[in-house]
């Protein structure tokens, strides 16, 4: 069986790349592709066993290791390039477009999908207003590359022989788009790097890539308005000076953190902090897997991932009056951290790797015995 691997793209060690590393620690022999892969060695070891992915034209562009989303017009363009005709067996792990890639009858495709791509369907007008591309001529262009990768998309999920989504927020949010049906797999948690540490610090935490739809602004300013708790603030991106420049003493800017860090900054919070409406959202995860309680938005997947007065609390609105007063209501409970760390246990690795390979390994064996069959009628 020669098997192919396509990813949207290979630049950060992010959510999407772990599920890679854990497909890899089951079946070692993938040939890698990705629109971009500008991985450093320490990554590229991680997630690719060192491989490195063919990439496609959008490699080449100039400037596109800074921004390769300004490129998403020529994404579709660039996916169905690649020549995947030698392969039985396609893994799509999708965002964007990698499941976009064109297959015969005679492949099984299976796409691990993270969310129906943001850009197109559910989140279109907010990515459309963060970029300040929701007004003028650049607006009208804008929503028109929208609207024809919306087509695009949709109608190439034809392609996909199997779904399988990241949480049952993603499986709903599939059903909704592409009127697929698809099984839930939640994605790995290394819940066995993320020890549990019981002894807490009088701080709060949050981490994430500094963008927008992170709504990490929200929880600064949430905390602007509590100057007697601390905030630490692990992350970079475009955001960071901005936030900088709005926070009040009681907050720390850690920048980017290696994962020990990162860990450690995890087990000492006194809770962990998180706005953003995540279609699975590994972070929180690894923060409970550490015992430590989450205040989180009560949309997406931490729905499934945080149990309500048991392993953290939630706010039900992106807003800075709604984290603060849900902070303040946190600082008068008290969470086990063994009950935290039990919980975060049933989303391990072990049990993503399991899962993959008896869904892959038995619909693989559906396949081919689907084209004997044609073959004997033939």
């Amino acid at each position: 069986m020669k098997k192919a691997l396509v990813s949207d793209w290979y630049y950060v060690n992010g959510g999407a790349e772990k599920v890679i590393h854990s497909i890899n620690a089951i079946w070692n022999d993938f040939d890698h592709f990705a629109l971009i892969d500008f991985l450093n060695e320490e990554d590229r070891k991680f997630i690719l066993n060192g491989k490195k992915a063919k990439t496609s034209f959008i490699q080449k562009l100039p400037t596109v290791k800074k921004n390769h989303r300004k490129f998403l017009q020529l994404f579709p363009i660039a996916i169905e390039q690649f020549d995947l005709k030698d392969f039985d067996l396609i893994i799509s792990s999708s965002s964007a477009v990698a499941k976009g890639i064109r297959t015969t009858e005679n492949q099984l495709h299976i796409c691990y999908c993270h969310s129906p791509m943001r850009y197109a369907w559910d989140l279109k007008e907010q990515y459309l207003e963060d970029a300040g591309l929701n007004k003028g001529l650049k607006g009208i262009y804008a929503k028109s590359v929208l609207n024809k990768i919306q087509k695009w998309d949709l109608s190439n999920s034809d392609n996909v022989d199997y779904f399988i989504a990241n949480s049952k927020h993603i499986a709903q949010r599939i059903k909704r788009t592409y009127n697929k049906e698809s099984v839930i797999i939640y994605p790995p948690v290394d819940v066995d790097f993320f020890s549990l540490e019981e002894k807490k610090e009088d701080y709060y935490l949050t981490a994430s890539r500094l963008v927008p739809y992170k709504k990490t602004q929200l929880i600064v300013e949430a905390f602007n308005e509590l100057p007697h708790l601390k905030l630490i603030v692990a992350g970079e991106g475009p955001e960071l000076e901005k936030l900088q420049k709005i926070a009040k003493d009681n907050i720390e800017f850690v920048g980017f953190v290696e994962n020990k860090k990162l860990r450690t900054l995890m087990q000492k919070a006194k809770g962990f902090v998180f706005a953003a409406e995540e279609d699975f959202g590994i972070i929180p995860v690894e923060a409970q897997a550490c015992g430590t309680p989450v205040i989180a938005l009560s949309k997406g997947g931490t729905l499934e991932t945080v149990v309500d007065n048991q392993t953290g609390i939630f706010f039900n609105e992106q807003s800075t009056e709604k984290i603060k007063e849900a902070v303040i209501d946190f600082g008068t409970r008290k969470f086990d951290p063994k009950i935290i760390r039990e919980h975060a246990v049933l989303f391990s690795k072990k049990r993503f790797e399991k899962q993959i390979k008896e869904f892959v390994d038995a619909k693989y064996k559906e396949h081919q015995e689907s084209l004997n069959e044609k073959m004997i009628e033939k």
